[in-house]
């Protein structure tokens, strides 16, 4: 069936809704209100690429297996590979996802833990279990927020965060899971609301590396003597210096250093190294002008890997601390994201998670002493060609400000269909606001692009990470509206560009990129077509009083303290539903019940206030999700009802 037939099949059931305004459709877990049948011939094409799998390594077993998280059924769940493109030996058997777990040390135990929750509801819990055994044991009390698990060095005791004690402030708990014992609280954490979580224990397991997080630009570190309860805080900045962003941090395994990431004296965050006795402090990667995302240490104290985010692409560096040498790993054949990184417990074996954008997340794994790279598993994309899977174009546009007497340049990836022009624009629009889209895996983004015959943009706005702290500040407060006027530039530049549909423009986006979206809507409604708004902030004011109580304060750093009067004002003058009345294109909004982050009362507001002003609202609401659909059923729902919005304005 050609796209026009389609088209038309769409565009006839939305011309014929019921008696009283819109359709309310019940189905499992999911409600489609004013959202018609997708027609099979839809649903059948974008399967194929919805049925892609993929692989994340979690780490190590100590007997030279590695556990990773990957689908075989409707969710993520644990399993362990024995060796290069070995069988995957499926662990866990449960109906939610399960996307984190470590390995104990200790082979005799040959035990795990992982964290669950309920239906996204992010009270993660953390669980025990013997490999081989039928069940896990809880080890937390099944209503708080518990995460970070890390084991010590001998292997018989975990720490991590929990907010059991008030259910707002993070705490360090440490637990022995085979002694029955309740776990214990090591550290308190401050009423202020700052995330506190152990980073890495002392060799001899007699302290932990503690991070305290306020936001993403502030964070402090410490060393915490578990027996004293003392803290000291590691490469203390000045008050003239400012606070700074700390991204990871690991002990030396002498127990003398440690080495972090952090944008301390620079723009970027880099690899250091700070002596505990000396104080004396050195920058292990002054020479890649780059954010460091990431770093592990060899037990045996043997090699140092970091990854470097470059323009987007992970790079894999790797460090000798016995000769102080750079190595030079093999390269991967395309450029895409590297994360996960675990040394094997005898440190010959680096394994990483590798995806790009026209390979799925695998599980690679590097051989120190020959220097070779190896993948360990090789995901199933689905019944589609990879080879005919776009890779995006990196560039960049003008927007309304200028830097050194020029206009400032936003980064922008680009996705073209193969067909000639022009053709009708997907703006995606990432969430965080601290965070960057990155040319990964992304099987829908190719079905709008192969199959729609979209053209997808994907800026990185101001706010966005990645770009030094000084553009990543640039949103924060009261320049909140800066980062609107951004989109505005881009639909500028759009209409510029001779392969682009200037008149069939959509907008989406997730979390801050839905605010983005409806912001987008409220004052360039005239510009788009519609927008897609999937868990997305409707209104400052009741977001901050509503989220969760232990994310407050570091959204209030990040947003702004809707408890000071100015600022509630300007909030609330900036909220989309304020200015609801101005988005006069048609919304789908997206939402999961048990979204801790953005409530749902942030999508019911913005609906009901639209539908009041008889504008268009397609709404899709998942009962057991929370911040993002994680289950493949619903998550297949989402996308196709996505598909046949796009389908709708594209006519």
């Amino acid at each position: 069936m050609n796209r026009l037939y389609l088209s038309l099949l769409i565009a006839a059931a939305l011309l014929s809704p019921p008696a009283h305004g819109f359709s309310h459709i019940e189905r499992g877990n999911l409600t489609f209100e004013n959202i018609p049948e997708a027609p099979a011939e839809l649903t059948d094409k974008l399967d194929g690429y919805l049925n892609a799998r993929q692989a994340t390594p979690l780490g190590w077993s100590p007997r030279g297996q590695l556990l990773i998280a990957t689908r075989f059924g409707e969710v993520d769940q644990l399993h362990l590979v024995d060796q290069p493109g070995g069988a995957r030996r499926q662990l866990t058997f449960l109906h939610e996802p399960i996307v984190e777990a470590a390995f104990s040390p200790d082979p005799a135990r040959n035990a795990y833990v992982y964290l669950k929750d309920e239906g996204g509801n992010e009270n993660t819990q953390l669980y025990y279990q013997r490999v081989g055994e039928p069940r896990a044991t809880l080890l937390t009390d099944g209503k708080s927020r518990n995460g970070a698990p890390l084991w010590s060095n001998s292997g018989r005791e975990v720490a991590f965060f929990s907010t059991a004690r008030d259910g707002r402030s993070y705490d360090i708990d440490i637990v022995d899971p085979e002694s029955g014992n309740l776990p214990r609280l090591a550290f308190t954490g401050d009423a202020g609301g700052a995330a506190w979580s152990a980073l890495d224990w002392s060799p001899d397991d007699s302290k932990l590396l503690v991070l305290k997080a306020v936001s993403i630009g502030e964070s402090y570190l410490y060393v915490v003597d578990l027996a004293s309860g003392q803290r000291r805080e590691v490469d203390a900045g000045t008050a003239k210096a400012g606070a700074a962003g700390i991204a990871g941090a690991k002990f030396t395994r002498d127990g003398q250093g440690v080495y972090l990431i952090s944008d301390r004296d620079g723009e970027f965050k880099r690899l250091r190294y700070v002596n505990l006795f000396t104080n004396e402090k050195t920058v292990l990667s002054g020479h890649i002008p780059w954010d460091i995302e990431e770093l592990a240490v060899s037990r045996d104290g043997h090699y140092l890997a970091y990854i470097s985010n470059e323009a987007g692409a992970g790079k894999l560096n790797l460090l000798d601390l016995r000769t102080h040498q750079d190595l030079t790993p093999p390269r991967l054949k395309v450029p895409g994201i590297i994360d996960s990184l675990s040394f094997d417990a005898e440190g010959n074996r680096l394994a990483f998670g590798f995806a790009a954008a026209n390979q799925p997340r695998d599980a690679y794994v590097l051989d120190l002493e020959q220097n070779r790279l190896v993948p360990w598993t090789s995901s199933e994309a689905g019944p589609v060609d990879l080879s005919k899977f776009v890779a995006p174009r990196l560039t960049e546009f003008p927007t309304f400000d200028r830097v050194d007497g020029k206009a400032r340049q936003v980064p922008l990836y680009v996705y073209e269909p193969a067909s000639p022009g022009p053709h009708p624009v997907l703006v995606s629009l990432h969430g965080g606001p601290e965070a960057q889209f990155r040319p990964g895996f992304d099987p829908w983004i190719q079905y709008v692009v192969n199959e729609l015959g979209f053209a997808v943009v994907a800026p990185n706005v101001r706010g966005s990470s990645g770009y030094g702290k000084t553009y990543m500040a640039l949103d924060n407060g009261m320049l909140r509206e800066d980062a609107v006027k951004d989109v505005g530039a881009l639909l500028v530049w759009i209409g510029l560009q001779g392969n682009f549909d200037a008149k069939h423009v959509v907008v989406a986006g997730g979390s801050y990129g839905g605010y983005l979206t409806l912001a987008t809507l409220v004052n360039y409604s005239d510009r788009l077509r519609g927008g897609v708004d999937v868990a997305g902030i409707g209104d400052f004011v009741s977001f901050l009083t509503n989220t969760a109580p232990y994310r407050q304060a570091q959204r209030r750093a990040e947003y702004g303290d809707e408890r000071d009067p100015g600022m509630r004002i300007f909030l609330r003058r900036i909220s989309p539903l304020t200015n609801a009345e101005r988005i006069t294109r048609p919304l789908l909004v997206v939402h999961g019940k048990n979204d801790p982050r953005v409530p749902l009362s942030e999508a019911e507001q913005l609906v009901n206030k639209l539908r009041g002003k008889n504008r268009e609202v397609w709404y899709l609401l998942a009962a057991d999700e929370g911040h993002g659909y994680r289950k493949k059923p619903n998550r297949d729902a989402y996308y196709a009802t996505f598909a046949q919005f796009l389908m709708m304005l594209r006519e």
